[in-house]
């Protein structure tokens, strides 16, 4: 199951209209933190912007308008991208990768992306609450985070805050543990002063005054 939340960018011509960014699709113990979905995936491999074709292509203004909104798309998704892996800080399963289209030009522009990290918890509350920071701090990298990565930053928090819990009761429970063998220990006649045998001492002393 995934979850992904589009936005059109601004400034782009009719023809490339449905070039859309996405922030997150979810699923099992991974997130994808993503600028991605387009209207016609291109080509799989990662030709990017420099990718054109092979022979000169004469463009029309309209054409050029639409290849420098491609060219600003794919440096947007790219940056977009980078920043999620840089501050994955290890929790990224893989490198970016992207969906392209199709330029006027020939070329093959990146106009959408993932990055995938691991957003299940840790082995101890300390953990979670270090990969909830982790995540966090990947969710909201980008100069632009998206709706969706600021639902796994969310997300991310309130695994944290579950994390805090346990630890709070974790504590609390020692303490009383510890409150009770308190008790107990007071309770134990071994631990209390031999009272009559002091009292007994006193009067033999005190008959041979």
């Amino acid at each position: 199951m995934s979850l992904s939340a589009l936005s059109s960018l601004p400034g782009v011509l009719p023809a490339v209209a449905s070039a859309k960014q996405s922030g997150v699709a979810a699923g099992g113990s991974e997130t994808a933190i993503a600028a991605e979905e387009s209207k016609t995936p291109a080509s799989a491999a990662d030709a990017g912007a420099s990718g054109g074709a092979n022979d000169p292509v004469l463009l029309s203004d309209e054409a050029k308008a639409i290849v420098r909104s491609l060219q600003a798309r794919d440096q947007q998704v790219r940056a977009h991208e980078q920043a999620h892996l840089a501050a994955s800080g290890g929790l990224a399963t893989g490198g970016a990768s992207y969906t392209y289209q199709k330029g006027p030009d020939g070329a093959s522009y990146a106009i959408g992306g993932e990055v995938s990290i691991d957003v299940s918890a840790g082995r101890t509350p300390e953990d979670t609450i270090a990969r909830a920071a982790t995540i966090r701090a990947a969710a909201m990298a980008p100069a632009d985070p998206s709706g969706q990565d600021r639902a796994v930053a969310a997300a991310a928090s309130q695994m944290e805050q579950q994390a805090r819990a346990e630890l709070l009761i974790k504590a609390s429970t020692a303490l009383q543990e510890k409150v009770a063998n308190a008790y107990q220990t007071s309770d134990d006649p071994a631990s209390r002063p031999n009272s009559n045998q002091d009292n007994l001492q006193s009067t033999r002393i005190n008959a041979y005054a």
